[in-house]
């Protein structure tokens, strides 16, 4: 696959590799893959779960949740009881791209301190380019 082929076509709507790959990297998408590979939640654990890193709005929640579903990488399992019970659980394509998204997050962990080097350098660098400009 080629970047242009990651391109917008003639019309407005984005490329459906690339919305997938938004969905599953979004901020919540990322959260949401990375609790759900450990065990099924319940909407509110998964909120709570997820609020130990960072807090969501019950709103945001849902919509990720809603557009996982959509993309077959969540499955919600809404059981007929009184109070309603809801589970989300990932599918086989969440838990494949879950563990894509991990692989991605242990690498940065990782990698970190390099990062952190490069952008110190960069920054160091764009100062003195910066000041010899002046």
């Amino acid at each position: 696959m080629s970047v242009s082929s990651w391109k917008r076509g003639g019309g407005e709507e984005m490329c459906p590799y690339r919305l997938v790959l938004e969905h599953v990297t979004s901020r919540w998408g990322v959260l949401i893959l990375i609790a759900l590979a450990e065990r099924s939640y319940r909407f509110s654990e998964l909120r709570r779960a997820i609020g130990e890193v960072s807090r969501v709005s019950e709103k945001m929640l849902s919509q990720t949740l809603q557009t996982l579903e959509r993309d077959g990488l969540v499955h919600r399992d809404a059981k007929p009881v009184i109070p309603p019970r809801v589970d989300y659980s990932l599918t086989d394509l969440g838990r494949e791209a879950a563990d894509q998204v991990k692989a991605l997050a242990t690498w940065t962990e990782r990698r970190m301190d390099d990062v952190q080097k490069a952008r110190q350098k960069y920054d160091e660098a764009r100062r003195e380019y910066d000041e010899a400009r002046l």
